[in-house]
């Protein structure tokens, strides 16, 4: 009997040390993502197709942007000397993170409390404010959320996962008057056919699609007024996300950000895109903007 107790604690005790030491290894391989990518010379990044944070430049056919752009300055520093793009719809993007076919959100995501219950943000890179693309003319004279909620027969085309739903419904926008689009192209396909009256996005994101439209189809609303949610004119921040297991990485990026933004270096390898001094992000940090 005693012989048999002796050979039952023997199993428990082998089980146990199995466990833990199954643990161990699971905790070791959630946070040697930058070692890996070391080891491999590149990494993976997660994008949305979205001028002027992320896309594909059709004539070089290379992952560009003010996000790719700086990750890839950012990533060489840590000794990580090559990025490769994944793809991927924004709405899709921190599913795509979570189910690891990527390692980094390289989109210009902006911060928000919710999406930091799932992923961890770097601190931002930028701050802007909104804009509507409105067919030429701007017919239905629609200058903020806020005037759009109120014309009775005026319909918001928003791209799916963007924080511009969340400001719809903020400002009193009536669901059935919203349309959601997959992707910018389609969005701004659907004003010029007359299926929406306005297309909401970052204020860098429609200028930049009016930098490229040269048929006069649709413009700018001018003037707009940002909406104000919560008492408080809005400014989106933009920024890198990161599994959460993956915290090693996501310090080791901002010890080497906040050496970067807001240097000559930066400043010019973001100009091309459209951005200026007057989009910085200033001192505000990812864990104020999770705070809300």
């Amino acid at each position: 009997m005693l012989s048999r107790l002796f050979q039952v604690a023997a199993v428990v005790l082998l089980l146990a040390g199995c466990s833990q030491e199954s643990e161990e290894s699971g905790a070791a391989d959630a946070g040697d993502t930058l070692q890996k990518a070391r080891q491999a010379g590149k990494i993976r990044v997660g994008f949305a197709n979205e001028a002027p944070y992320a896309y594909i430049d059709s004539a070089t056919e290379r992952l560009t942007g003010e996000a790719p752009e700086i990750a890839r300055a950012i990533l060489k520093r840590l000794g990580v000397n090559e990025i490769e793009g994944v793809l991927t719809e924004f709405g899709s993007l921190i599913p795509g993170l979570q189910a690891e076919r990527f390692d980094i959100i390289a989109a210009g995501m902006y911060i928000l409390p919710e999406r930091c219950k799932q992923v961890t943000f770097s601190n931002p890179t930028y701050g802007i404010g909104e804009a509507f693309l409105v067919k030429s003319g701007n017919p239905k004279g629609l200058h903020s959320y806020e005037g759009l909620a109120e014309h009775p027969a005026a319909v918001l085309g928003v791209v799916a996962g963007t924080v511009e739903r969340g400001y719809a419904r903020k400002t009193n926008v009536p669901d059935e008057r919203v349309k959601v689009f997959p992707d910018a192209p389609s969005a701004v396909a659907g004003v010029a056919a007359s299926r929406i009256d306005a297309y909401a996005g970052t204020s860098l994101t429609i200028q930049d699609i009016i930098s490229k439209i040269t048929d006069g189809a649709v413009e700018r609303a001018t003037p707009f007024t940002d909406p104000v949610i919560d008492g408080k004119s809005v400014r989106g921040y933009g920024a890198f996300a990161f599994r959460q297991s993956d915290q090693d990485l996501v310090d080791a990026f901002n010890r080497e950000l906040a050496a970067f933004i807001n240097t000559p270096e930066h400043r010019e390898l973001v100009r091309p895109f459209g951005f200026t001094g007057q989009e910085s992000p200033g001192e505000v940090t990812a864990a104020q903007l999770c705070a809300g």
